[in-house]
């Protein structure tokens, strides 16, 4: 699960969710895991907002990366929304501005080509960049 841990890190280091690991077998991790009622491990817990209390909630879904990612995107990354950017980064706040002036025609044209794009490799920026201005555009 290690890998798969590390390479989710990276795929959110840029974004508003902190993925972090804690070895609790480790003597100066021991309080930080007793705090949150670590026992067994791997546990994987996770927190935010709209979580109750300071401990956090059990994560149970899938160990691996792709499980862990639909998760973080579905239920902890805040995305950029067109009627309030107040989540919304630098770069798709201009993008908003930018499409918003264009007009609805040139806004269907991009959605339909990030689209058919959606589905390519690239690398992982540039590929979390086109599913930005893909939800953007869905949104306008």
């Amino acid at each position: 699960m290690k890998p798969a841990w590390d390479k989710l890190s990276a795929e959110f280091a840029d974004s508003n969710v902190l993925i972090a690991d804690v070895d609790c077998t480790a003597d100066d991790s021991k309080d930080l895991c007793q705090k949150y009622d670590v026992s067994g491990y791997p546990t994987i817990k996770f927190n935010n907002m709209d979580t109750e209390g300071e401990k956090g909630e059990s994560y149970n879904g899938g160990r691996d990366f792709d499980g862990l990612k639909s998760f973080v995107e579905e239920s902890l990354a805040k995305s950029c929304e067109v009627g309030d950017q107040k989540d919304c980064d630098e770069r798709e706040a201009k993008y908003i501005t930018k499409m918003q002036e264009k007009g609805a025609e040139a806004v269907a044209k991009q959605l339909a080509r990030i689209t058919k794009m959606k589905g390519g490799k690239m690398k992982p920026e540039l590929k979390k960049w086109m599913l930005q201005r893909l939800a953007i555009l869905q949104q306008l």
